[in-house]
């Protein structure tokens, strides 16, 4: 369901100045459209749609877990702009429609989901992706945007990352299966770009959140917003020094937008939010301080974290570099208290329209 705090970031981010007549009259499909930042996609998209101000794109949402999907995008269900798709990437893909633009978000996304099924993330990035840019290829499609990840980058170090540095990655490892399979996907990408044409578009998306957060997920952001609508202290499952760029999903989905249809072909771009870097610590002190003081919340550091849950992450820093991202013309412009006030505002009225 769409909250108002939802609706209002939706309206945010169709003010941005972006080609949105783009996607007038054109079929959109993203995969994975049940997660977090896809299901923004899709609701931005359908209210582009909602402005009238021109024709209407049309929206296949393909998703593998339908009853989340019905749960994330109920208000969208009977719309006749809207198709929820059940199926994986990894099979074959056959729609009715001729597919204009292709956005793919479809991979599982948390340690959680690497420690429990690491063939199955290697599958959607690497088996779903090839199936996906033979479509695009099929189709001749305007634009396929690839939602990559900072892990490509593996062990960075704490200093500036460009989209051509690059730390160590041990491929013999159970939490490479993410990295790996990022890395092959994006190389995917620009061979298809370089021999048959497809204009793909990569982003390195770093730690963003917002309202449609899973509270289980096991991600840092996604625990302090479960403890804060909880009320109950802050609870760190590392050391707390790891440094972490957060971008709330309005400055998000516009970079993604912006990448796709400003960016260059085959051109990785680093997407987070360089102003608001932060240690885990530091995080949680600015939420329990300066975000909610009210709530009168502590910061916990337990003596010892079950590793098996929690796989190390290959990023031991840094902060990404935006140039590329900038120099479009996209900025962040919300921080961490503003956007977490906004998620646990739309957590709370989700709750209560349950």
């Amino acid at each position: 369901m769409q909250t108002k705090v939802m609706r209002q970031d939706v309206l945010t981010i169709l003010s941005e100045l972006l080609p949105w007549h783009s996607f007038f009259g054109r079929t959109v499909l993203i995969t994975g459209a049940g997660g977090a930042l896809a299901s923004y996609l899709v609701g931005t998209l359908l209210g582009l749609n909602d402005l009238e101000i021109g024709p209407p794109c049309h929206v296949l949402a393909m998703v593998r877990d339908v009853g989340r999907a019905r749960r994330r995008l109920s208000t969208h269900l009977d719309r006749a702009d809207f198709t929820l798709l059940a199926g994986d990437v990894v099979d074959p893909i056959k729609p009715t429609r001729t597919i204009d633009f292709i956005i793919h978000a479809a991979s599982p996304a948390t340690g959680r989901e690497f420690a429990a099924d690491p063939v199955g993330t290697l599958r959607a990035n690497i088996v779903g992706t090839d199936n996906l840019l033979q479509l695009a290829k099929r189709d001749q499609s305007q634009g396929f945007l690839f939602l990559s990840s900072g892990e490509v980058y593996g062990e960075t170090g704490d200093r500036l990352i460009s989209e051509v540095d690059y730390g160590y990655m041990d491929p013999a490892t159970v939490r490479a299966c993410y990295g790996e399979g990022k890395r092959a996907a994006e190389t995917m990408c620009v061979t298809y770009a370089h021999q048959y044409g497809v204009p793909t578009y990569i982003a390195r998306i770093m730690h963003s959140y917002g309202p449609q957060i899973d509270l289980s997920d096991g991600r840092i952001y996604s625990d302090f917003a479960a403890d804060i609508l909880a009320r109950r202290d802050l609870k760190i499952m590392s050391d707390g020094r790891a440094r972490r760029p957060f971008c709330y999903v309005t400055d998000a989905i516009i970079g993604l937008f912006t990448i796709m249809l400003r960016g260059k072909v085959a051109h990785p771009y680093n997407m987070g939010n360089d102003e608001e870097v932060w240690s885990i610590k530091e995080l949680a002190d600015r939420l329990t301080q300066e975000a909610f003081p009210e709530l009168q919340l502590s910061v916990d550091c337990p003596a010892s974290v079950d590793k098996a849950l929690y796989p190390k992450s290959h990023l031991t820093g840094g902060q990404p570099d935006l140039s590329r991202l900038r120099a479009l013309g996209w900025s962040p412009k919300v921080d961490v208290v503003r956007g977490f006030r906004r998620t646990i505002t739309s957590l709370t009225d989700e709750a209560l329209l349950a």
